[in-house]
């Protein structure tokens, strides 16, 4: 039987990536987001998948909206063995500058968003797990979770949180079947970064470096470890948060050395 998994923000970025990887490896793939216009290019780039791809309008602030696209998503497919939260918002800048609108909307999104889609999500997950299938989550945190970055201090707090909800959730709904964990990617070059890296952009992003082996992240490099996650091989991984980004945070490189 084909697998189904949902993935929020998909339209897009490390989203859209995984929805490719989980679709080549045989997957079904719910596609959410709450961009009816790129669900709408995704069906058309990904036509080649066929009816494994499926498309839910989704707004992960918006509880409302969630009812209605998981509503939907029960109708189609009765179950997901797979969910994972990629829906995230970045803004930057200092603690005591950031105006509250944003920081409202940081956490909005990267913390109550992922809560709450996931909340959703678990009745389906645990749909799957009772008939002895597997049933995955995965969180999107971020390495500036684990090290903090100036000018990022809000949106690290944001994944700090997400890190929390994956320890916690991950031993609340072991019982039921349902494993949780989380990727931390470095800097991965993605539509919502791209914007900060652009030469003269004076955005106050700071990319957490190149990493020791001279690139920021692609979108293909987070998916294939969730995929791993989501694979058999993971099935005794439960609370996890895996750093995604080539040894960027494993050690200090002082200015002026070269590795």
């Amino acid at each position: 039987m084909t697998s189904i998994a949902a993935i929020t923000g998909a339209a897009s970025g490390i989203g859209r990536g995984t929805a490719r990887r989980l679709l080549d490896d045989g997957w079904t793939v719910v596609a959410m987001d709450m961009s009816e216009q790129g669900l709408a290019k995704l069906r058309e780039e990904f036509g080649i998948y066929g009816p494994r791809l499926d498309t839910v309008v989704a707004d992960v602030t918006s509880e409302a909206s969630l009812e209605k696209a998981f509503a939907e998503i029960t109708q189609r497919h009765g179950h997901l063995n797979g969910f994972v939260a990629s829906a995230g918002l970045l803004r930057t800048g200092p603690l005591d500058s950031m105006p509250v609108n944003e920081w409202d909307d940081l956490f909005a999104v990267n913390v109550r968003g992922v809560w709450l889609s996931t909340k959703h999500a678990m009745p389906l997950l645990k749909a799957a797990a009772a008939k002895g299938d597997a049933a995955r989550v995965v969180f999107l945190a971020s390495i500036s979770g684990l090290r903090h970055k100036i000018d990022s201090g809000a949106y690290a707090a944001t994944k700090a949180a997400v890190i929390a909800l994956t320890k916690v959730w991950a031993v609340e709904s072991a019982a039921s079947g349902v494993l949780v964990n989380a990727v931390a990617p470095a800097t991965t070059e993605t539509p919502m970064v791209a914007p900060h890296l652009n030469p003269g952009s004076n955005t106050r992003y700071r990319t957490s470096g190149t990493s020791p082996i001279g690139r920021i992240a692609q979108p293909v490099d987070i998916a294939n470890v969730i995929h791993f996650l989501m694979s058999p091989a993971a099935a005794y991984v439960n609370g996890t948060v895996i750093p995604v980004d080539a040894g960027t945070i494993a050690a200090f490189v002082p200015a002026g050395v070269k590795v």
